[in-house]
């Protein structure tokens, strides 16, 4: 037979009992017991043929493009490589960025410390563990200035990954540009803006929802007249993801968050393609090559529905640009050298898929920020996989495979069925405000933690394969105390040497516009920049009008359990734990605390979720409390044990303060646990400071839950 003359292969091909048993959809019987089941619970047949799909006659660059967003894709440009960084102080980011642009990398994107996400300047009390940690102290247009010294902001593409603070960062921006000479109509790259996703799962925000939509809507339509070449808004899968949002999760909310934007756009009498142009994308990229490939492929396919429906004209409008980053969760603490594998497997999944630019992790993330030598190799992972494989020969290579199409159908259905039920709340606005899918994901990242700790999920290295021996690293650490001093100093500086009457005016008029709704706070918060306001400044005239927003503790329950039925460890532990309530009348008591400004409460929300189901008493902390905060609910709530949750590196300086404060209160009986992003190589600083028990990242709830329960043990034989 000619090549020619060849047909697809279909179902009619295969032998019959092979039809019956592996073709089918396979979630009844399967006597050969070849399906399988993703963590997203789709099934996943042995084999599909044409059947499975509908024929594919898109050409890339053609609507609704799921095979990408342009004829040529990589085979004229490839994508952007970016590398997110920042640490300690701007001239330690700086010159951390013209080594790597020097090495390879394209385009910029800045990673701000939590103080700054936060709205608070470094010399502000609460931040006192948080400053140059997990990213760059940004307090004034100076220190912006400092960031890009000797960076050329016409020619660069800057991406900035901010939300609560998002008003005084990018003000900050536009002025840096100013004094570097550039105008702002010049300006490339990304902000984030992308409040919504905050109030599910990162929990960066400052502001109640309302008034954050509104400055989400004032950056849109500032940045569409002033700064035509700047995307004013990145709608943000990847932090679902990391918190543990299935594949489908992931992809409903994002998108339905980018409806919401655009209705906030449109409210303001935009047409929406004066803006929707420059809307962008955010997806994190992890271990399920082949779903991720497909998910990419589902997103933009369901955005050109959506902006259709939407009124967009114009067919940019109606392209889903989109910036990928491998994830951080899927790092592990344990057999570290695992996670470049991991990250270049991750990175060809987003670059089969069709993203616009990439970040890969260094393999070190999951202990502490990236040193210069791993991010060497992961920015390298990428200049490989471009020059290397041979991956930009070709358009959509997968194009046209019948599990790649299956797959993405079978997303692009999933996930259109919850925007719907979105959309029937009155959309992501509202069912952020009922909790809706903030507690989705949290039941989601409970049942994968569950998954990873009965080993239905390998994960090699933690459940399977593991060591005998652990492997040390080198690390990067930040002197927090030395990172704060310098930050303090130069905010004095500036604030003696400013006008402070010049200032303070255009402080006082943001908080009238912010009471008003009359004018555009980015372009009030540009003015309040020029004058030396600080960030902190500029955030607090707006809390004055909007109030800072306060989430209440909660946790899912019953998901852990469910899935660790038969588990004969799960089972021991409810014993002893049923016996201890037995004899004591009352169940252990354990309170999880995030201190600092650290939002990320995955593993806090799983701890809380699972030891509740094995039958402990649960008090889980707000966000952002201090130690002396966490000491007093600790005495208040008369808890055996306190576990802190610590993925932002400030637990060598919140940790020892919550235990001088529960001595101060007299309580040392209350024994302190810790878990998160710790290095090996702190663990003896923590238990010299007191810490009982340390997690690291990959540790099973049940051994967790053994230790914790040990304590409790203990601590009632010693009272």
């Amino acid at each position: 037979m000619s090549r020619g003359d060849a047909k697809p292969l279909t179902a009619d091909d295969l032998p019959k009992d092979w039809v019956a048993n592996a073709t089918s959809d396979l979630k009844g019987a399967d006597p050969w017991g070849l399906a399988t089941s993703t963590s997203d619970g789709f099934t996943i047949k042995p084999v599909y043929t044409a059947e499975d799909h509908a024929p594919l006659t898109e050409l890339p660059g053609d609507a609704p493009y799921t095979r990408g967003i342009r004829a040529t894709m990589y085979t004229g440009r490839p994508w952007t490589i970016r590398q997110y960084a920042g640490f300690s102080t701007a001239k330690e980011s700086n010159a951390f960025y013209r080594k790597n642009l020097a090495m390879g990398q394209k385009g910029l994107s800045v990673a701000f410390d939590l103080a700054t996400h936060r709205g608070y300047d470094s010399d502000h009390p609460r931040v006192v563990g948080d400053v140059g940690k997990a990213g760059v102290a940004i307090d004034t247009v100076e220190d912006m200035k400092t960031l890009f010294d000797g960076i050329p902001l016409d020619e660069m593409s800057v991406s900035m990954t901010m939300n609560g603070a998002v008003i005084p960062t990018l003000a900050m921006f536009v002025v840096a540009g100013e004094e570097q000479g550039v105008d702002r109509a010049k300006l490339t790259g990304t902000i984030q803006n992308d409040i919504l996703k905050e109030f599910m799962v990162r929990n960066t925000y400052i502001y109640p929802p309302e008034p954050s939509m509104r400055i989400v809507a004032d950056i849109i339509e500032y940045t569409a007249s002033e700064m035509p070449r700047y995307n004013s808004i990145s709608i943000s899968g990847y932090h679902m993801q990391e918190a543990g949002a299935s594949t489908v999760q992931e992809l409903a909310f994002t998108l339905a968050d980018g409806m919401d934007y655009v209705r906030a756009a449109k409210k303001r009498g935009l047409d929406v393609d004066e803006f929707a142009p420059r809307l962008s994308f955010f997806f994190c990229i992890g271990m399920d090559f082949f779903m991720e490939i497909a998910k990419l492929r589902a997103a933009r396919q369901l955005w050109s529905r959506i902006m259709t429906d939407m009124g967009a004209k114009d067919e940019r409008s109606k392209m889903l640009r989109t910036h990928c980053q491998t994830s951080g969760v899927s790092l592990t603490e344990q057999d570290p050298y695992n996670n470049i594998v991991r990250t270049a497997y991750e990175a060809m999944a987003a670059v089969l898929g069709g993203t616009q630019s990439l970040h890969t992790n260094a393999f070190d993330e999951a202990m502490a920020l990236p040193t210069e030598t791993s991010a060497r190799v992961a920015r390298n992972t990428q200049l490989i996989l471009q020059h290397e494989t041979g991956v930009t020969r070709t358009v959509d290579p997968l194009g046209g495979s019948h599990y790649i199409e299956s797959l993405t159908e079978e997303l692009v259905s999933a996930a259109w069925a919850q925007i719907e039920e979105i959309e029937e709340l009155g959309g992501m606005t509202e069912a952020v405000r009922e909790g809706l899918p903030k507690r989705r994901i949290e039941a989601a990242a409970a049942e994968r933690q569950a998954r990873v700790d009965n080993g239905s999920d390998v994960v090699v290295g933690v459940n399977r394969y593991q060591l005998d021996d652990p492997v040390t690293v080198d690390i990067m650490e930040v002197d927090n105390t030395k990172v704060r001093a310098e930050q303090v100093a130069q905010l004095d500086a500036i604030k003696a040497a400013r006008d402070s009457k010049a200032c303070e005016a255009t402080l006082s008029a943001l908080t009238s516009a912010a009471e008003s709704g009359n004018e555009n706070l980015l372009a009030l918060a540009i003015d309040a920049a020029r004058a030396r306001a600080t960030l902190g400044e500029i955030s607090y005239a707006l809390e004055v009008a909007f109030g800072r927003f306060r989430a209440a503790p909660q946790a899912v329950s019953g998901v852990y359990g469910a899935q660790q039925a038969n588990s004969p460890e799960y089972q021991q532990i409810k014993t002893k734990v049923k016996h201890f309530l037995d004899s004591q009348q009352r169940a252990p008591r354990l309170l999880v605390a995030k201190m600092g400004q650290d939002g990320h409460d995955r593993g806090a929300k799983v701890i809380a979720s699972s030891f509740s189901d094995l039958g402990f008493e649960i008090e889980l902390s707000e966000l952002f409390v201090t130690p002396e905060e966490v000491a007093a609910l600790c005495n208040e709530k008369n808890v055996d044990v306190v576990g802190v949750s610590s993925l932002a590196g400030g637990h060598k300086s919140l940790i020892p303060a919550l235990i001088k404060a529960l001595q101060a209160l007299d309580r040392s009986d209350i024994a302190v646990v810790c878990g998160g992003v710790i290095p090996e190589q702190d663990y003896e600083f923590l238990k010299q400071a007191g810490v009982a028990e340390i997690f690291g990242p990959g540790t099973s709830v049940t051994d967790a839950a053994n230790a914790v329960l040990g304590q409790v043990l203990g601590e009632r034989r010693n009272r």
